[in-house]
């Protein structure tokens, strides 16, 4: 997973209501690569910001101004102003740039001198390479909260991570600790430190799971109680009412039970251009966020993916003199939202 993807391992399965189970995990993880690459792709853009240092020639060969430098016609925006641009080998003082398009930027897609400055392109013995632009690259680097860790992670070498609310993050999601970024690869059940407070019996009405700490759960968080899987739908201080038999488990009767959550993350370590790095204990965690539509579109491509995988992409609907293949294009519509809001416009020069 070079980087994270558009959509979740549990949105697919959510959205096909399949267990989560690992039978169909790989299928399910490999509809998502190709769902976000085919995203970026049919958009021209990448939506995970990378920190880096992107080069580009000068003069170059785009038809622009002397004064400015487009950043690219494929998947290169600068999501914040960043933190060094030089220019044959000198610093150009941020304060001597424009970033544009001002108005409804960021992400950038140009840089501008100003005119009233002393400042230019270009020193270099050669045109290759000669300017040079440091910062975080991507359509957007939009977060929300997700939690706090509630272990330090001591080594930079570490897989694992464990927080504090399950429900904010799934496979494939990019998370921001401190400076480090890191990408979700699974997910696995450890002890919430409750026991259950009230025997629950084996009837899907008795759906009140007493704890001793009610704010330590989040809603939509997945439990396990023995082998009984329950779905958080709301909380009332210390009680939990729950879905029981959620996720193709069982009924049964519980008596202090152990509960457990999916808050051991197993995680890629310092992606996106940042470095693997230790973290304290209540770290915050931030989740980078997705367009709603853009993630749409990854999702339909994804589950639409899964579903003709299982039928040998030989799907049809209707039957008789009105049956046909089934192929997916329910999706162009939300393709064509998704390129009018988000895909990148070619350049052109008007001479």
């Amino acid at each position: 997973m070079s980087s994270g993807w558009l959509a979740t391992r549990e949105d697919v399965k959510r959205g096909l209501d399949q267990a989560e189970t690992a039978r169909n995990n790989l299928q399910v993880d490999r509809a998502l690569e190709s769902a976000t690459r085919n995203v970026e792709g049919l958009l021209h853009r990448k939506f995970f910001p990378v920190l880096a240092t992107k080069y580009f020639d000068w003069p170059s060969l785009q038809y622009s101004y002397p004064w400015r430098i487009w950043f690219g016609d494929w998947a290169l925006d600068l999501a914040a102003i960043p933190t060094s641009v030089t220019s044959g080998g000198k610093t150009i003082p941020l304060s001597a740039c424009n970033f544009e398009p001002a108005n409804s930027g960021p992400p950038f897609t140009y840089l501008e001198l100003k005119r009233d400055q002393s400042y230019a392109f270009g020193g270099s013995s050669t045109p290759q390479r000669d300017t040079a632009i440091t910062g975080l690259w991507a359509y957007g680097a939009d977060t929300a909260p997700a939690g706090t860790l509630t272990a330090a992670v001591n080594s930079a070498t570490a897989t694992t991570i464990q927080v504090s609310d399950s429900s904010q993050t799934g496979v494939g999601n990019s998370l921001l600790i401190d400076t480090e970024r890191m990408n979700v690869t699974g997910k696995t059940m450890v002890t919430t430190g409750q026991t259950l407070q009230t025997p629950l019996s084996a009837s899907a009405a008795n759906d009140q799971v007493a704890v001793t700490n009610g704010s330590a759960y989040a809603i939509d968080e997945t439990l396990t109680l023995d082998t009984e899987r329950m779905l958080v739908l709301d909380i009332i201080g210390n009680n939990l009412t729950v879905k029981r038999a959620y996720d193709g488990s069982v009924l049964a009767a519980h008596n202090g039970s152990t509960i457990y959550a999916p808050r051991q993350l197993v995680v890629e370590r310092g992606v996106l251009g940042t470095t693997a790095a230790t973290h304290l204990n209540a770290a915050p965690i931030l989740r980078h966020q997705i367009p709603g539509l853009v993630k749409d579109l990854a999702l339909a491509l994804a589950i639409n993916q899964v579903l003709q995988e299982g039928a040998g992409y030989a799907r049809v609907q209707g039957s008789g003199d009105h049956q046909k293949e089934f192929t997916g294009r329910g999706i162009g519509q939300i393709q064509e939202d998704c390129i009018q809001a988000f895909g990148r416009k070619a350049r052109s020069r008007v001479i």
